[in-house]
């Protein structure tokens, strides 16, 4: 399907999956003659077409509505390799899936399902559980791009970890045979079961896998979990960013990374945010106002995040219940996907609401606080508690099996939150039980992998030639 076939609105996924009365076999089929309009050898391999744009100036037309002095340290950490360069890119990489064929299979897409995009966090239960940690981009979309754009990020990873090619090719198709054989089961399971089913960390098994690196990755797993359990808000975070000098507590500026705004760039700091305090408390669900009224805000200030969100408006708000009962509740700006230019705008009227709804329909399990707001600048924002058990992958010691292990892992999350907002029997249908479609998409992921690194040389060439400016922070 070309680009213009691909548009679509979020209703239309719901409206689609609640047609005529189909069974999971029915729908199977209809997937399966997806295949003579959409071969899934179609899927495979990576040309750019003729007129494709300019990469640099695609992230430098992205930075419009940025914070101007922090865009230099998002272009100084998308400069470290080809792989912080992949997690910066979204935009990129969007209008380039925008050009590849797709089955029409609609799902809520998560935007950016890079490898560096799902971890652990806590449920309001307290278990931790792995899934999708970053929907800023989410938008219905067909299933493909996150699954290209998950396989892409697998082959770059091998890349930076210099494993051989063979290596990271047989990694990547694992993790494509993982999606599609998971997105089997979730098929015929009943709609309640794949809705209420999670990956909870500290049970975690996978058979198919190598049972030493299974066990070696499970350790792992036991230690993060055991740490960011004693990372307690009391006893962490507020000593490491509040400082009690003067009457109130007040967050430390350790500028450029975090640091209070002026009026002109957070209008509504004078008044305390009081406006955009409001409006976030009504979008929380009534028993959670109750908790949130128990805490009174004391402090705002811009802190600086990831690689892609750099320079949008990113703070940490610093709320108390008493002396020794801090919240610290994250706020992000939302704004327009990367996909919007080729699936369709939001249905929704603030972003914010847009990643909150895409957020609470992918994940199994979302934080409590989470809301929208929208400032009186006019930016929309999406709230969330700060660093929650928040857990993420830190790849830089990794060999193929860890690597090997880490992508099932996330095929896996991705299968469980496509299913729960699109037709996984449709999906499995059109995949089908042999490795066509995992080659397919193999192939898409090495050639990508390559046009990711053409477009890192010429993001550093333009650093170097002057054209555009990247700070490179200290360790």
């Amino acid at each position: 399907m070309n680009k213009a076939e691909n548009r679509i609105h979020r209703s239309e996924i719901g409206e689609r999956n609640a047609a005529t009365y189909l069974t999971a076999d029915e729908r199977a089929a209809n997937g399966r003659s997806l295949r003579d309009v959409v071969p899934r050898t179609s899927q495979a391999g990576w040309t750019p077409t003729q007129d494709r744009g300019d990469p640099v100036k695609l992230l430098e037309a992205s930075n419009a509505g940025r914070i101007l002095q922090l865009v230099p340290i998002r272009f100084g950490r998308m400069s470290a390799s080809p792989f912080a360069f992949y997690r910066g890119a979204a935009a990129i990489m969007a209008a380039d899936l925008a050009t590849t064929a797709t089955s029409g299979i609609l799902v809520q897409a998560c935007g950016d399902a890079h490898l560096m995009n799902f971890g652990g966090f806590a449920t309001p239960e307290r278990n931790i559980i792995f899934d999708i940690n970053d929907l800023d981009e989410t938008l219905p979309a067909p299933f493909e791009w996150d699954l290209k754009r998950l396989a892409a990020s697998i082959v770059i990873a091998g890349d930076h970890l210099a494993l051989p090619k063979s290596d990271a090719a047989r990694v990547v198709t694992d993790a494509v045979r993982e999606y599609r054989e998971r997105m089997h089961n979730y098929g015929w399971m009943r709609a309640l079961d794949v809705w209420y089913d999670r990956i909870d960390l500290q049970k975690y098994e996978d058979r198919s896998g190598d049972p030493e690196i299974v066990a070696a990755a499970r350790k792992r797993l036991a230690e993060r979990i055991e740490t960011e359990r004693s990372k307690s808000v009391p006893d962490h975070l507020y000593p490491k960013f509040v400082s009690e000098e003067g009457e109130r507590p007040r967050i430390k500026d350790e500028p450029p990374l975090i640091f209070h705004p002026s009026e002109e760039l957070a209008p509504g700091l004078s008044s305390g945010y009081e406006e955009a305090i409001a409006s976030y408390r009504e979008s929380l669900a009534e028993h959670t106002r109750v908790l949130f009224d128990r805490f009174h805000f004391f402090d705002m200030a811009i802190k600086v995040v990831g690689v892609g969100s750099v320079g949008t408006m990113c703070g940490v708000g610093l709320f108390m219940a008493a002396d020794d009962d801090p919240l610290f509740l994250q706020v992000k700006e939302a704004r327009a996907s990367v996909l919007e230019q080729f699936a369709g705008k939001s249905v929704y009227p603030n972003h914010g609401q847009r990643v909150i709804i895409g957020q609470r329909m992918m994940q199994s399990a979302s934080d409590v606080f989470l809301g929208w707001t929208r400032g009186k600048n006019g930016r929309d924002f999406y709230v969330r508690q700060l660093r929650d058990m928040k857990m993420s992958a830190v790849i830089e010691d990794w060999d193929a099996g860890m690597l090997r292990q880490y992508g099932r892992m996330c095929a896996h999350a991705l299968a469980r939150a496509h299913a729960r907002s699109g037709d996984a029997a449709m999906i499995a249908g059109y995949m089908g039980s042999g490795q066509t479609f995992d080659d397919a998409i193999c192939e898409f992921a090495t050639e990508y992998s390559s046009q990711n690194r053409t477009d890192y040389r010429a993001f550093i060439a333009a650093i170097r030639e002057g054209r555009i400016e990247a700070k490179i922070e200290a360790d």
